[in-house]
């Protein structure tokens, strides 16, 4: 049975991916005049939460909404899934990225064939000075826990006719959103959030050892943030971690606190700053947000067996600490890297989960 339903809800994928013509456009407001579609709105939330950081960033934040194909009509409620992507990308990346997937497509295409009940998906952009945010306080960067949890929510149940209590909204997230996902939902599970969805989570642990190399003699020769464009990867996502972690907005030209720094000829570790990184590891969390998490109506996370940037034994590791902790839970691998099956898993697993555990009210 379950095969088959996986079968059919790939059918549809393939069928979402050939109807690209089909796709509604990015819109702010127009209604769409096709009644089995559903559109997706350009919106902009001010955020009281990222006013004072140090960055420069701006606080009014694009988004992202998708809107079902009744919302047009009527005055029905619904609930919300809040959408986190991953490092360096923005809101975008859910309606033109993951080789061609399109939220407005897929969940049109799920709704029409039965696969998925209507509800309200949020996207919002997290990309910051470095890159990426991890939706995390932080003094220097901003606080995008609360900007996400909060400011974000506050303004679509103000906006958008939602279901607005806890048990109609759900959090999921790619990567750094998987992160995002584990760590904003442990925060706010069973009071903003009652159901998460992690996709190939990165960044759960982190070690006390002192890092090393050349990617640690960059960042400690940095002299501006106006630099991070010609950054690596991994240096970006190192500077991000510091800026998210270890900020301190008064220790110029970075405003960060990096685990090393560099003594007459030689790296050496900076005291406490790793410990700041650790206590923000979802692995780490657990047992302090275990209560929360009990309340949870269910909770999911997978990772693609060939990742190259998220390791299945960190994931599998999550796996063993849930489930010492007695948290519920759902736990998958599957045959793919960090993002070729990301749009097919959210087809066939996160968007029906989500259809199938958010409370949709009295209907």
């Amino acid at each position: 049975m379950m095969r088959a339903r996986i079968r059919g809800l790939a059918l549809v994928a393939a069928l979402a991916w050939a109807a690209g013509a089909r796709a509604q456009p990015v819109v702010a407001g127009r209604v769409v005049t096709d009644p089995t579609a559903g559109r997706v709105v350009a919106d902009t939330v001010h955020s009281v939460a990222l006013e004072r950081n140090v960055f420069g960033d701006s606080p009014d934040r694009s988004l992202l909404v998708y809107l079902p194909p009744s919302y047009a009509q009527g005055t029905r409620r619904y609930p919300v899934l809040y959408l986190l992507h991953g490092f360096g990308a923005t809101e975008t990346s859910w309606v033109r990225g993951y080789s061609g997937f399109n939220i407005g497509t897929v969940m049109d295409s799920l709704i029409s064939s039965g696969s998925a009940r209507e509800f309200i998906i949020v996207m919002p952009n997290a990309k910051n000075k470095v890159n990426g945010s991890f939706y995390t306080n932080s003094a220097s960067a901003g606080d995008w826990d609360d900007f996400v949890a909060r400011d974000l929510v506050q303004h679509i149940d103000r906006k958008y006719r939602t279901l607005a209590r806890p048990e109609s909204r759900g959090l999921a997230g790619h990567s750094m959103g998987g992160f995002g996902t584990f760590a904003v939902g442990m925060r706010h599970a069973g009071d903003v959030y009652s159901a998460l969805y992690s996709l190939s989570g990165c960044c759960t642990r982190f070690s006390t050892d002192a890092p090393r190399g050349p990617t640690w003699t960059r960042l400690v020769a940095l002299t501006s943030l106006d630099s991070v464009p010609r950054l690596t990867f991994i240096q970006q996502v190192n500077l991000a971690f510091a800026a998210a972690f270890s900020p301190n907005p008064s220790k110029r030209p970075l405003f960060v606190d990096l685990p090393v720094t560099l003594k007459d000829t030689a790296m050496v570790p900076v005291a406490g700053v790793l410990d700041r990184w650790v206590a923000n590891a979802p692995y780490d969390m657990i047992p302090r947000y275990r209560e929360k998490l009990l309340r949870l109506r269910d909770f999911a996370f997978d990772v693609g067996l060939s990742d190259n940037l998220v390791p299945s034994a960190t994931l599998a590791a999550m796996d063993s600490a849930f489930t010492r902790a007695g948290v519920k839970h759902t736990y998958e691998t599957y045959d793919g890297d960090h993002t070729n099956r990301v749009g097919l898993r959210m087809i066939t697993r996160v968007l029906p989960f989500f259809s199938r555990t958010l409370d949709f009210g009295p209907q």
